[in-house]
């Protein structure tokens, strides 16, 4: 196998952690919503909680997609 074709081929399985980050989004916002539906008067109180798991999940899709773009034109 040439480098070459090494580097797409792991330039591309390093952008699968963006499917587990969205998979991780929808997983967050089903269940503050399945909580907000249940007891309404709490929903108020998780909202940072929501926004905190949002923005890490993010982060860590980001961070792949870095992984990737790096595999591709650095090394």
């Amino acid at each position: 196998m040439e480098a070459e074709a090494a580097k797409y081929i792991g330039a591309g399985l390093a952008t699968l952690g963006m499917m587990g980050a969205a998979l991780g989004v929808g997983n967050i916002f089903s269940s503050f919503l399945q909580g907000a539906l249940r007891n309404p008067s709490a929903a108020q109180g998780q909202f940072g909680n929501l926004i905190f798991g949002f923005a890490v999940t993010e982060a860590l899709g980001i961070f792949s997609l870095l992984i990737a773009l790096l595999l591709l034109f650095v090394v």
